[in-house]
């Protein structure tokens, strides 16, 4: 295999950040995506998250495919770590934003989160929001 074949190829898992201070929230995302969300992406790995300082130190250090950041944590919400990390990182991975409420995108929006998704968590509105950032991500 050239260098140029082996640039090319796809990874054989995806890492997923799962960051919520509820471990029952982290559970239903990883839940909800499960292993393989879909045929096309190789399958997911979750590095499940409680605290916003190890979620900068995890993206700092790199290896994240996509974060998936709650909102509604506390006392750091997800959307304010989402903007640090846009501002923050170069090339930074995607991110989709748990909201409070729909009517609550527009502020996932103002984070510069590629996504949002409204609490209770809807699985297939969450799984097709994930398969389409990383299907982006893979075609990058």
């Amino acid at each position: 295999m050239t260098d140029a074949t082996a640039n090319t190829t796809r990874p054989d898992r995806l890492r997923v950040l799962v960051y919520s201070d509820n471990a029952n929230t982290r559970q239903k995302v990883v839940l909800a995506l499960g292993r393989r969300p879909h045929p096309d992406l190789p399958e997911l790995e979750y590095v499940e998250v409680a605290t916003a300082a190890v979620v900068i130190r995890r993206m700092d250090a790199g290896g994240i495919d996509l974060a998936v950041l709650d909102g509604e944590a506390v006392p750091a919400g997800g959307m304010g770590i989402a903007k640090q990390l846009k501002d923050e990182i170069d090339r930074c991975p995607p991110i989709l934003v748990l909201t409070g409420r729909p009517d609550d995108a527009w502020l996932a929006s103002w984070s510069r989160a590629e996504a949002a998704v409204p609490h209770p968590i809807d699985p297939l509105r969450l799984a097709e929001a994930v398969i389409a950032l990383l299907k982006t991500r893979l075609s990058a």
